[in-house]
């Protein structure tokens, strides 16, 4: 019997921009293979960065170290549950999970 393998990854959520054309194209895609937009841009830049040579090189070396983080990483906010009673005090505010995998 094979040995079964497991992946654990840590999400992230990020604010990104993107060209109106590139966006409509990501969720094109992501319509064509049934995928979430989140998938596709997480797959398609995992599949550039494996190709590029000069990038998988760059890995190699102690320039990587020094790169600072550009993206702008949203926190994670967590539901909390209300009763029917603490909701109705306060309508329209009901607790958002921006993002959650």
């Amino acid at each position: 019997m094979p040995l079964l393998e497991i992946n654990q990854s840590r999400h992230i959520c990020a604010s990104v921009r993107l060209d109106e054309v590139t966006a409509t194209q990501v969720d094109q895609y992501a319509a064509f293979i049934h995928a979430s937009a989140d998938d596709v841009v997480d797959k398609v830049l995992n599949y550039v960065f494996s190709k590029d040579r000069d990038f998988q090189d760059f890995l190699k070396t102690a320039h990587v170290k020094q790169v600072a983080p550009a993206l702008r990483v949203r926190k994670a906010r967590t539901i909390v549950r209300r009763s029917s009673r603490q909701r109705s005090l306060r309508p329209g505010r009901s607790p958002r999970l921006l993002c959650a995998h």
